[in-house]
């Protein structure tokens, strides 16, 4: 088989709410979908994130490399089969990378450009996507095969009331996990906290987010008065830049950190592991380059004796909802897993299938061929930007 055409839509997907943390306060996100036609006529899906305090992206970074990127040179070849279709992403190089890119600057449109890919094959193919986790060789400790995933509940920054009844649908609803938002400008963490344990009840697995808004100095006063609601993790507590300083502070806290914005690459990993400054590590499909090298960074975690989970980004449609999905049934040991709010975030999931997960968290894995999905061809034109081409055969 071959790939004929790469076709890239800019989308601007609008939400169904405002959502704020201590980083950003968004009620539209710009995205990349990417649609991979083969010769046999197969079609594929991607879609990636841009987010430029997460990986350094913007859409029109993204947008311009995108068009600068030799995709016929590296693409025209025929592909044999699903293992040569993962050998040809892992080696897609994309042009036009900034000098001390952390190895992620270009990850959303990697991620769409690979998924779009691996979906046409397996399409093709009629195989599931959850497939590649069995053929990329890091995996093979970790590998399972689930009918079902639970995904956790997460809270943003509200109003008390508003959070107060959230805390306590999460509850009736049945969820076992729930993240936080904390650190946000003028806000009480321990009164936020305070109503949200009330309303979870004690059983409610809760762990915080300050996304990157205390310091190495402060963040055990910021965190002594918040363990009495027994929170269970603290998610990028410092900057970036900070984050080195986390290997001592780590050792007093005794709390489980967990890296995000923190996390996007191989580089990331192997220098966490090194220095000793998180726990577990937050696996986004598109700030950390798609699905095969979310696979390898779970697997390098696992080898390092750390815990990972499952992540989402803000405005993700139906197309990294699925994604999401097959890399949580064939992963084993993911300590929490967020995703899949489609119907309850964005107005324009993308495809015809809801994908938003039932009681308790809990959504099946997803068997048709490729993603599983179909997707909504007249809501991408509602939502799309702009739109460029590729000839590749």
């Amino acid at each position: 088989m071959r790939i004929t055409e790469l076709i890239a839509h800019h989308v601007r997907i609008p939400l169904r709410k405002r959502i704020q943390h201590a980083s950003h306060s968004r009620t539209s996100t710009d995205s990349i979908v990417v649609c991979c036609r083969l010769e046999n006529g197969a079609t594929g899906w991607g879609e990636g994130l841009p987010r430029e305090y997460v990986t350094g992206e913007t859409i029109e970074s993204a947008w311009n490399l995108l068009k600068s990127t030799d995709f016929k040179g590296q693409l025209g070849g025929a592909i044999d089969g699903l293992p040569e279709a993962i050998q040809l992403c892992s080696g897609l190089a994309l042009s036009g990378q900034p000098p001390n890119s952390r190895e992620c600057f270009g990850n959303s449109v990697r991620c769409a450009v690979e998924l779009a890919i691996l979906d046409a094959v397996c399409r093709s193919e009629q195989l599931p996507l959850s497939t590649v986790t069995s053929l990329v060789p890091e995996t093979i400790a970790i590998r399972q095969s689930a009918e079902k995933v639970q995904y956790s509940a997460a809270i943003t920054a509200a109003s008390p009331i508003k959070e107060l009844n959230w805390a306590w649908l999460y509850r009736l609803l049945g969820f076992r996990h729930c993240k936080v938002k904390v650190g946000v400008a003028g806000r009480d963490d321990v009164a936020t906290l305070r109503r949200i344990r009330m309303g979870l009840g004690k059983r409610v697995d809760i762990r915080i987010d300050a996304n990157e808004s205390w310091t190495c100095e402060n963040i055990e006063e910021k965190v002594a008065p918040l363990k009495r609601f027994n929170i269970s993790a603290i998610e990028q507590p410092v900057p970036h830049a900070d984050v080195d300083g986390l290997s001592d502070v780590r050792r007093r806290l005794g709390i489980p950190i967990v890296h995000d914005e923190s996390l996007c690459s191989s580089e990331d990993a192997h220098r966490a592991i090194e220095r000793g400054t998180c726990d577990l590590f937050n696996l986004r499909l598109s700030k950390c380059g798609g699905l095969i090298s979310t696979l390898r960074l779970a697997a390098l975690a696992h080898q390092a004796g750390l815990g990972y989970q499952l992540g989402c980004q803000v405005g993700e449609t139906g197309i990294l909802s699925a994604a999401g999905r097959h890399f949580a049934v064939s992963i084993a040991g993911i300590r929490y897993c967020e995703g899949s709010y489609d119907r309850f975030l964005v107005k324009e999931r993308l495809t015809q299938e809801d994908l938003t997960f039932g009681f308790r968290g809990m959504a099946p894995a997803l068997t048709g061929p490729g993603l599983g999905v179909t997707i909504d061809e007249k809501g991408l034109t509602r939502v799309t930007v702009a739109t460029d081409r590729w000839s590749i055969a």
